[in-house]
């Protein structure tokens, strides 16, 4: 709120003049980026494909019906490995995560000049990467197949871990471990009975919900020939049997339904 003098008479204005032109000028910059982007976006899109796609998208969804039931008794393998694709990359990216999380955070690393650096640009590599880039990466070097899966969604979560538990790291009550060090403990009890149970809550929650992720990550890697049920799905859409599609993409979503109850429940159970 802004006050002008004219006269006997204050004028109440809600903005200052300088501070409304700059408000204007955003807006006006803003718009400009929007239609720039927009007029790229026209040039490389074929309109003609978006104004039929829902026609192409009712022509598809009744190809997909009904679904072959039958097929879900060739889904029950590629469901386990994805099933262990998803838990076994979790507890890959927990056990490597932990002294990664603890290198990074400033109030325990051995060294902020090397090692913290060194932790972090690990975080950030690996959170850069998607996972399919690291399934395809990982086939390509180490062949197809279930291994390859767990190891690339291993490879995509310990930068996930290592960075919310250096963050818990860092936001511990120092008080806590001071009073642990004042009876005289080592570097190792200090850390146990000073740190690690301040950070267990959240190191549990960190791990469920990334397993959470995980699951639904993992349904996808078999597109690029990392196993799991994405295998199926590829060659599915391959041969263009729609009705093994549905019945893929509805055994998925109740997949992740279920990890989804699960996860919560446990998380409920930890906090």
């Amino acid at each position: 709120m802004a006050v002008r003098q004219q006269g006997d008479v204050r004028i109440w204005q809600r903005r200052e003049r300088g501070k409304q032109f700059a408000i204007w000028g955003g807006w006006l910059i803003g718009v400009a980026i929007f239609a720039y982007c927009w007029q790229l976006i026209s040039e490389k899109t074929i309109w003609m494909f978006v104004t039929d796609a829902p026609s192409q998208a009712a022509d598809l969804a009744d190809r997909m019906t009904p679904p072959k039931w039958s097929y879900m008794s060739e889904l029950w393998m590629p469901l386990w490995d994805t099933l262990n694709i998803a838990t076994l990359g979790t507890l890959m990216a927990i056990v490597l995560a932990v002294p990664v999380a603890f290198c990074a955070a400033r109030n325990t690393t051995p060294s902020t000049a090397f090692v913290r650096p060194v932790a972090l640009f690990v975080i950030v590599s690996s959170r850069s990467i998607n996972s399919l880039l690291w399934a395809l990466m990982l086939v390509t070097i180490i062949g197809p197949g279930v291994v390859a899966g767990i190891l690339a969604i291993g490879f995509r979560s310990i930068g996930f871990c290592a960075k919310l538990l250096y963050e818990a790291i860092e936001e511990i009550d120092e008080k806590q471990v001071e009073a642990v060090t004042a009876t005289g403990a080592a570097g190792g009890q200090v850390l146990a009975y000073g740190i690690v149970p301040q950070i267990m809550p959240a190191f549990a929650g960190i791990s469920i919900f990334r397993w959470d992720i995980n699951i639904r990550e993992s349904t996808v890697l078999g597109l690029v020939g990392a196993g799991g049920i994405g295998l199926q799905l590829d060659a599915s859409i391959s041969t263009l049997a729609w009705t093994q599609v549905s019945v893929i993409l509805l055994a998925i979503l109740a997949t992740v339904i279920v990890s989804e109850w699960v996860s919560a429940r446990v998380r409920h159970a930890i906090i």
